[in-house]
């Protein structure tokens, strides 16, 4: 949409977008572009909200008064959440995860060991679905955890190619979570969210990631630290959690 919008204003069309990928953005220098803090997918935030997606168009068309191009802006909220309703009284993961039989301090084999007890509810999902956004191109799903966890130490590589391949196994990795837990109907996909981010050693293993790069020395890891592994609500959730 970048290179589009590029291609727009060359012939003489103003445009404006909304970005998920602030990184990107900064990158490709489109005219016009609002950063919102959304899971992807929902560059208006929260569905069945008009009130919310209109303050986010409004911004959008805002831009169209801005200063010097290129404008790049952040939207300053996150999306409203909205629980969903349960026969059960409230979603759950169909796994409880047991306490694993391993060092607790070793989050490679923590997350190998949710990975295998995910597995059988990953391929009833997928079944169900007739699909999967696991792409599995750079990397098998037990192999995208192995090649995250060598970032916790000394990353086999740098640059923004280690980004990509470190982004890109991350993003199959929260993929097959998601779409197991999404076996058991009724969760909001905040629910999901939550129990990924806070529950899981999955996302232990990506907050210590975001702790870890963010002091390394390459530029591109460091920024990707500090932009793009935890979204800004989890953080947040993170830090309430673990206040006295």
């Amino acid at each position: 949409m970048s290179a589009l919008s590029h291609f727009l204003e060359s012939e003489g069309l103003a445009t404006a977008g909304i970005s998920l990928v602030r990184e990107h953005t900064e990158r490709m220098e489109p005219p016009r572009s609002l950063w919102v803090p959304f899971e992807l997918g929902r560059p208006f935030g929260a569905p069945d909200d008009a009130a919310f997606q209109h303050r986010v168009l409004a911004a959008t068309l805002a831009l169209f008064e801005a200063g010097p191009r290129p404008v790049l802006v952040d939207f300053p909220d996150d999306a409203p959440v909205k629980a969903l309703a349960v026969e059960t009284g409230g979603w759950a993961c169909p796994i409880a995860f047991p306490p694993p039989p391993i060092d607790p301090n070793d989050l490679g084999a923590a997350v190998a060991a949710e990975i295998g007890q995910l597995a059988p509810w990953y391929e009833e999902s997928r079944r169900a679905l007739g699909r999967t956004s696991v792409s599995g191109q750079a990397f098998s799903v037990e192999e995208a955890a192995a090649h995250a966890t060598l970032f916790l130490d000394t990353p086999p590589e740098t640059g923004m190619a280690a980004v990509v391949r470190l982004k890109g196994a991350l993003e199959d990795l929260k993929a097959f979570y998601a779409e197991a837990a999404a076996a058991r109907p009724g969760a909001s996909s905040a629910d999901m969210a939550d129990w990924l981010w806070q529950e899981t050693a999955l996302g232990r293993l990506i907050f210590t990631l975001s702790k870890t790069l963010a002091t390394h020395e390459d530029e591109a890891l460091r920024y990707m630290a500090a932009r793009s592994l935890v979204p800004r609500a989890q953080a947040e959730k993170a830090k309430a959690t673990a206040a006295p």
